[in-house]
């Protein structure tokens, strides 16, 4: 049992960076890969970056994303934000070691909403 909690994300200018969050409680936080997917209206989630549970960074052309299990957190940094990055970020875990399909992850965050304005 996995919670994971956001915090970060809101309103950026374009060419801005900003950094995400997320926090994790409960059991077997480190055995976990733990990942970050987007949505935008109108579109399916968007798998973005992952990371394995002995990881440390992970990255994906703009977004970079670290591993801190000291601390249970992961994060997002997002570097030269574009408009076309807009849209809802959530942080997930899975017990899978491969693969960026939503269904592999079974525990998500509550999501935030990053907007990049022009």
């Amino acid at each position: 049992q996995v919670q994971l909690v956001q915090s970060g994300g809101g309103l950026v200018q374009a060419g801005g960076s900003l950094r995400l969050s997320c926090e994790a409680s409960g059991r077997s936080f480190n055995t976990y890969r733990m990942g970050w997917f987007r949505q935008a209206p109108g579109k399916e989630r968007e798998f973005l970056v992952d990371i394995t549970w002995s990881g440390i960074r992970s990255v994906k052309g703009r977004f970079t994303m670290s591993r801190d299990n000291a601390k249970n957190m992961v994060y997002l940094e997002m570097n030269s934000l574009k408009p076309e990055d807009t849209a809802i970020y959530y942080c997930a875990s899975s017990p899978a070691a491969l693969g960026g399909s939503p269904s592999q992850f079974d525990y998500w965050g509550q999501g935030t909403q990053v907007t990049v304005s022009s």
